[in-house]
């Protein structure tokens, strides 16, 4: 597929690390001579110096034979105008990153595809709704939801407390023969591993497990770790993604007490006249006279989503040392994120590779059901639906000849979910679930296409 990203910053350097290494034919356009450099450097693409908002540079760039313009600048009005001269080249279809409300809006009188958008991708939106799915799951560091929620994958870290510490994965599955999960990836030491029965779990280790949603309870408790109820919540920051996370949290469950620190106070108190039923603080969320005033002991989970990454881990960390069961930083550097648990944190988030990943699952579209990029790995979970003329059809899944480096985690017949064994067969026309390497994603295509 050719491509064509005009941006080069955070989420363009990602986005063209993915693509080239699933040999697309990627081009990014940007005026910023030393982030092109950068993207040179890591990644097997074409770079162009040019403005987003030239008709000739977008020529230049091929916009006009392109499949897709990816419009990832960092402001919002050039993305709409780069939108609207793709569409009047011809491109069919363009994915740009929008911030701003009013276009993003439900009452808003412009529709994405007036401004010649068809993917609109809002990084609030999306970093705010993976919060609250990690704070619904709080034993989880990790948090996708596939099959239409049907299914979970979880990724949990493995204190030196648990029981599957020295464990082999074949004596963890027979253990738990009751409950159908299967363990599809294992990062150790900043690699990532696709398990096989052998592989042994160690001390540290982060592990992300495919179950259905109603077993996922069950399936941590092998763990060694427990669900735990949450009722009181702290949020640290009024910013646009805490507005984001505040009314979202607000609006799933009544029982929940939620309180919001925002260090401005006027901001403060417009954000007291908006949400009603939370209860706004104004002061500073590093402040721990504050936070221990405010009840931090019996808070069950604090999120830090303020715009100061530093300020967001110190206070995640000391919520961790004030007894805080479950703790989210938003952070904005994803190097962070494969650390973050062992300086503290319970979970870290970073907008910019939230975005990547959406736009990433939005291009996949057509040739894969769905894709995602669990944080910290190099590895994706992809949905694929199942050929009757390919190799696995009619085949059970011990009899696969899978492409190295995958692992199939559940199988979807007729929208029911299966959790995958080595006895469950393939049909044509089936979902199959994968978690595989990013190079070895393209044989995994094949093989079930």
């Amino acid at each position: 597929m050719k491509i064509v990203i005009i941006g080069s910053g955070e989420i363009g350097f990602h986005l063209s690390k993915l693509l080239s290494e699933e040999k697309h034919d990627v081009t990014v356009l940007d005026h910023d001579v030393e982030t092109l450099q950068k993207v040179s450097e890591y990644c097997d693409v074409l770079t162009i110096e040019g403005e987003g908002t030239s008709v000739r540079d977008l020529m230049s760039a091929g916009v006009d034979q392109a499949d897709l313009v990816v419009a990832a600048t960092d402001v919002d009005e050039v993305n709409m105008v780069i939108a609207m001269i793709a569409k009047r080249l011809g491109n069919p279809r363009v994915i740009a990153r929008i911030r701003n409300d009013e276009i993003c809006g439900s009452d808003s009188p412009l529709k994405p595809s007036d401004l010649g958008i068809d993917v609109l991708i809002h990084p609030e939106e999306h970093v705010a709704g993976e919060i609250v799915r990690l704070i619904k799951r709080a034993a989880a560091s990790d948090l996708i939801s596939l099959a239409d929620d049907r299914l979970q994958l979880i990724g949990l870290r493995l204190d030196e407390s648990s029981p599957l510490i020295d464990q082999t994965m074949e004596i963890y599955g027979r253990l738990h023969e009751d409950i159908l999960f299967r363990v599809v990836a294992i990062l150790r030491g900043g690699r990532t591993i696709i398990p096989d029965g052998t592989s042994k779990f160690c001390k540290n280790d982060h592990i992300f497990l495919l179950a259905e949603t109603g077993d996922v309870p069950a399936v941590i408790a092998t763990t060694g770790r427990q669900e735990k109820a949450i009722r009181h919540i702290m949020i640290a920051g009024g910013t646009s993604t805490g507005s984001r996370v505040t009314r979202l949290l607000s609006q799933q469950q009544s029982d929940w007490r939620i309180k919001l620190i925002e260090p401005d106070y006027d901001k403060s108190i417009k954000l007291a006249g908006r949400f009603r039923n939370v209860l706004v603080l104004h002061g500073e969320p590093t402040d721990p006279d504050l936070l221990v005033s405010e009840g931090i002991a019996n808070t069950d989970a604090f999120i830090s989503v303020t715009s100061d990454e530093e300020s967001n881990i110190i206070s995640c960390l000391m919520a961790k040392h004030l007894g805080v069961g479950k703790t989210v930083a938003l952070v904005s550097k994803a190097e962070y994120i494969p650390m973050s648990q062992t300086i503290g944190l319970d979970a870290a988030v970073n907008k910019k590779l939230s975005v990547t990943n959406e736009i990433h699952r939005q291009i996949r579209r057509g040739l894969v059901v769905s894709n995602y990029a669990p944080y910290g790995t190099n590895a994706e979970i992809v949905e694929l639906q199942v050929s009757g003329k390919s190799s696995a059809a009619g085949k059970r899944v011990g009899e696969l000849k899978l492409p190295r480096g995958s692992i199939i985690g559940a199988i979807l017949r007729n929208g029911h979910p299966t959790i995958a064994t080595g006895k469950t067969s393939i049909r044509g026309d089936d979902h199959v679930i994968v978690f595989c390497y990013p190079d070895s994603l393209d044989r995994v295509v094949s093989y079930f296409t």
